[in-house]
């Protein structure tokens, strides 16, 4: 079977929650490997940190709309968490702050995203 309709058969059976799951893991994991590095790496670690960044913009941007069916607490804390990781991220790659606080969040996150 080629990528391509691997990745389309994954589409079509995966659930939200899981494509929701999988991509935690693809961003917390080049997290994790950026922090290898750590800062010795810049270009790695923007690379991660930035692709984090705006995986959360974006789950911020889809709990401002009216057809998110969450509740307004979760969005509204979804909202706030996008908004701590856009700031907590211009910290980590301008001023060396530690990444691991990126991580443990994503973490957090995939933690009730598996266990519902």
């Amino acid at each position: 079977m080629s990528l391509e309709a691997y990745q389309r058969t994954q589409k079509t059976t995966e659930r939200p929650r899981e494509t929701e799951y999988r991509l935690f893991a693809e961003v917390t994991r080049a997290l994790l490997d950026a922090s290898k590095a750590g800062h010795d790496d810049l270009p790695a670690l923007i690379k991660a940190v930035d692709w984090n960044r705006r995986m959360w913009s974006t789950l911020a941007n889809d709990c401002s709309t009216d057809d998110n069916q969450l509740p307004k607490e979760t969005r509204a804390s979804i909202i706030s968490l996008s908004m701590w990781v856009s700031r907590y991220s211009s910290s980590v790659m301008r001023e060396k702050a530690d990444i691991s606080p990126l991580i443990d969040i994503n973490r957090t996150i995939m933690q009730g995203l598996d266990g519902a």
